[in-house]
């Protein structure tokens, strides 16, 4: 049986206001939040936010998209060419804000991002580096302040990604080592973009099971403080 809450919810700021899924245990847990990929917050995204509570973590998935999904790359290609960067941010950032009022045993936050998601994963962790204790990205990249991040970050990767190429993954890493960010980054060599969603034609089983489990231990050291034995 779950031990866990689960609902959409309305966040209210004085900046306005915006909608994300929220799932965690009735006790103190270790908050993370869940960037999704250009698709929008369908489905696949609340059933990992779940996953996560039930492994003990507090979860928020802001929905950068305001209800609108889509279920293709070409629908989700026009999604992103006429998005609202603006809402974006705002949303993105005020999800971390709100998020970090939330009450908790536990200090720092966590981020999980994927593909576009990841992107303001990386951003995020620069601009609130005090804050940001562990991302963890899913074949995303992007651009950030490297001399300003202070949190942990873990990388899953497929080997036959088209869309995160490899010199995407070097050019991270060459903002990271000089910066002394520390990372681990895996890639799974038969893995395309999207392997970790079960939605997905890409979908690997084998390869998404190993990721989840050094995501969830990952987390669990830099947020909860447990054991890598």
């Amino acid at each position: 049986m779950d031990q866990f809450k689960s609902e959409e919810i309305t966040v209210e700021t004085e900046g306005g206001r915006f909608t994300g899924f929220l799932a965690r245990p009735d006790s103190s847990a270790p908050k993370v939040l869940v960037y999704h990929a250009w698709w929008g917050l369908t489905p696949f995204f609340k059933d990992l936010s779940r996953r996560l509570a039930n492994a003990g973590f507090a979860v928020f998935a802001p929905d950068l998209y305001d209800a609108k999904t889509a279920g293709t790359i070409q629908e989700a290609e026009t999604m992103l060419e006429h998005r609202d960067l603006e809402r974006h941010n705002f949303i993105a950032v005020s999800a971390i804000q709100w998020m970090l009022e939330q009450p908790s045993s536990y200090p720092g936050l966590g981020l999980i991002g994927f593909s576009m998601g990841g992107s303001w994963s990386l951003a995020l962790s620069s601009r609130f580096p005090e804050a940001i204790k562990a991302v963890v990205l899913f074949y995303g990249s992007g651009e950030a302040d490297y001399s300003k991040i202070l949190a942990r970050f873990q990388g899953h990767f497929g080997g036959q990604d088209e869309w995160t190429p490899q010199s995407d993954i070097e050019y991270m890493e060459a903002g990271m080592r000089p910066n002394g960010v520390r990372y681990e980054f895996f890639t799974y060599p038969e893995a395309q973009h999207w392997f970790l969603e079960t939605n997905r034609p890409e979908y690997r089983a084998q390869d998404a099971q190993l990721a989840w489990e050094r995501t969830v231990k990952f987390l669990s050291e830099e947020l909860k403080g447990e054991s890598s034995k």
